[in-house]
């Protein structure tokens, strides 16, 4: 497969060698048919960076292969990115080479895209970005009619917006949310359709309070809020927070409320360890959690985590790093049943495969 361009033919093959693998790493733990998520097998990445290779007076779209950041491939294409990003692609290049002034000091580009058609544009610098910068960047804003975005050490300039709102449908009902430039959110925007749909599939029969875990910008708790009758979720990025926040209001979620806590921190918290000025408004007793979702980074859930949420009846359990989900499970499936294992192919072409599995209690 080339860095920028892959072949479609080989999908399905690649995607039966990884659900193969996985699904003899999770026998110890289920012999359950993991549930299969395909990838569109090609315009699946609504996020794109690119380095900017400056050569002969012009700059192109480089990519390197690990290891090889000395030897640039030059490229016009990006196949595993969105049709959007493609779209974009040859007509920003083509303004940035017709001015200096965008084109100088200029080596980083990143795109930022949604399934509903949004986009957002960031160029990075070495250099400080002035007024004629902001001129120039103003007038390919309005030629684009896509807003840009210009960064350089220690300065962020916002020409317009530093978000894209995407609309998901789910069930017949559309959710929106903003994504804010530089926080996470999920690359594949079809595979977290899905990872959505299999939870809430999951949570349906669900009753009591929900407590989650890492919820980010809102992307899973908005749209199983309505299966319960709380909502709890914890978050420690101050932008994701605030962003959910904005999600909630503009979903029209009533029933959920978010901290900004660490799974750690809430640990402490729930375990009465030490109190916490943030849940000064929260009584954590007043809750009946029936269901703990957790979508923890790749290093997994720590120790004192993972057995907090094995005191919940339902413990739904995404994961990005299947190796720290399995050392989690060894500990959870002592006290848990595995009832359903998904597998989310977010990263096609790749080792990188994606998880969840719903437990409950034994």
């Amino acid at each position: 497969m080339a860095l920028h361009r892959v072949n479609t033919d080989d999908y399905q093959q690649q995607l039966d060698e990884k659900v193969a693998r996985l699904q003899q790493a999770y026998t110890p733990y289920t012999q359950l048919e993991p549930e299969v998520f395909p990838s569109p097998p090609s315009h699946y990445r609504l996020r794109a960076e690119f380095k900017m290779w400056q050569e002969g007076g012009r700059v192109d779209y480089a990519m390197y292969r690990q290891g090889e950041y000395k030897k640039p491939f030059v490229i016009t294409e990006f196949t595993v990115g969105s049709e959007r990003i493609n779209e974009l692609m040859p007509p920003l290049l083509d303004a940035i080479n017709q001015s200096e002034l965008l084109r100088k000091r200029l080596f980083c580009t990143e795109f930022l895209t949604t399934l509903s058609g949004d986009a957002l544009i960031t160029l990075i610098y070495h250099k400080p970005l002035d007024e004629a910068w902001e001129q120039e960047a103003r007038a390919l804003q309005s030629a684009l009619g896509v807003p840009i975005l210009g960064r350089s050490r220690k300065q962020k300039l916002v020409l317009d917006r530093d978000y894209v709102i995407e609309k998901l449908e789910i069930d017949g009902k559309v959710y929106q949310y903003k994504q804010v430039e530089g926080s996470f959110t999920q690359p594949n925007g079809h595979i977290c359709r899905s990872m959505i749909q299999w939870a809430k599939d999951c949570s349906k029969d669900a009753s009591g309070d929900l407590l989650e875990l890492y919820c980010g910008n809102g992307n899973f708790t908005i749209p199983l809020a309505e299966h319960f009758d709380k909502v709890l979720a914890t978050e420690i990025s101050k932008v994701s927070v605030n962003a959910a926040q904005e999600n909630i209001a503009a979903n029209g979620v009533d029933n959920l409320d978010i901290v900004r806590l660490s799974s750690e921190e809430f640990t402490q918290a729930i375990d009465k360890v030490r109190p916490f000025r943030r849940l000064k408004d929260f009584d954590l007793d007043s809750y009946d959690f029936s269901t703990v979702l957790v979508d923890p980074p790749r290093a997994g859930l720590d120790a004192d985590t993972c057995a907090m949420i094995a005191r919940f009846p339902r413990i739904l359990y995404i994961s990005c790093n299947p190796e720290t989900q399995l050392e989690n499970l060894a500990e959870l499936t002592k006290t848990h049943k595995i009832e359903r294992f998904a597998i989310f192919d977010q990263f096609p072409y790749t080792d990188h495969t994606e998880s969840g599995v719903l437990l409950v209690k034994k």
